[in-house]
């Protein structure tokens, strides 16, 4: 069954009719490809990440092409938007000299992911981008290469090799355990979390709406109905919360690779 037929059961499926709860599973998160050139399958989630680039290009694009001094409300949405990543993300962690340079790419980064998740509540598309593994993993390897290569630019191949492994004579006889201890978190854990945080919560999220949205009609059938409604109001409660989320695990990926690079562009790891 495809992400598409997910909500698409037989109609006459009810609590007492019969059959039992068409619970969601991994097939909700399956889609069959829209396109097939060459052998390689375009899907509904390549086309909402590709509308998503699009989205954050154009309304950038719009916002600064032409800027006044006196700001449009798109220019002023726009700064809004720079400035809170900018000053509350990228300042704060990397600091005002170092960081600058790489406002852009958080900017870039920050409402990427945040418009890839906010297709889960969107009418038609009511799919979140990032519950698909290859997408946050692709994003936190970008960073992971982005944070290895400022590492060893910045302090040269012994220093970086002490940084990632957080090198310091102080420690003595566990210095060994140490150094191994961060070799596995930073190199191999470190990626991985920052893919998983975001998968794991978009994918939750989508599973939960998706579920009290079928439960709602399962329900709704004889004495059914009274409960029918308390799951609509799940639905309703989940889908407010996952917009706070959506936000929130937008702003948690930016602010870790930020993290990320100042560790990279600092003396001591």
């Amino acid at each position: 069954m495809s992400a598409d037929q997910t909500l698409a059961f037989d109609p006459d499926c009810h609590i007492f009719s019969g059959c039992g709860f068409p619970a969601p599973g991994l097939h909700t998160f399956l889609y069959e490809p829209i396109a097939t050139v060459g052998g390689f399958e375009f899907t509904k989630p390549m086309l909402l990440a590709l509308l998503s680039s699009l989205a954050v290009i154009g309304f950038f694009w719009a916002a600064f092409a032409k800027p006044k001094l006196v700001p449009g409300k798109v220019q002023m949405i726009g700064e809004a938007g720079y400035d809170f990543v900018r000053r509350g993300i990228v300042y704060e962690i990397i600091g005002k000299k170092d960081g600058e340079k790489y406002v852009p790419l958080m900017v870039s980064l920050f409402f990427f992911v945040w418009i890839m998740n906010l297709w889960s509540i969107i009418p038609l598309a009511q799919f979140p981008v990032t519950s698909l593994i290859a997408f946050p993993a692709g994003l936190a390897l970008m960073v992971y290469v982005l944070w290895v290569g400022l590492t060893f630019k910045k302090h040269g191949f012994a220093g970086g090799w002490k940084n990632i492994l957080g090198y310091d004579k102080s420690l003595g006889a566990i210095l060994p355990l140490i150094m191994l201890l961060e070799f596995f978190s930073n190199l191999i854990i470190r990626p991985f979390t920052h893919a998983v945080r975001l998968f794991a919560n978009m994918f939750a999220g989508h599973l939960l709406i998706v579920m009290f949205s079928l439960a709602t009609w399962y329900l709704m059938n004889g004495l059914g109905f009274v409960y029918a409604g308390a799951s609509f109001v799940m639905v309703l409660v989940m889908t407010a919360f996952e917009l706070f989320i959506q936000a929130v695990q937008a702003y948690v990926f930016v602010l870790l690779a930020s993290s990320y690079i100042q560790g990279a562009l600092s003396e001591h790891h």
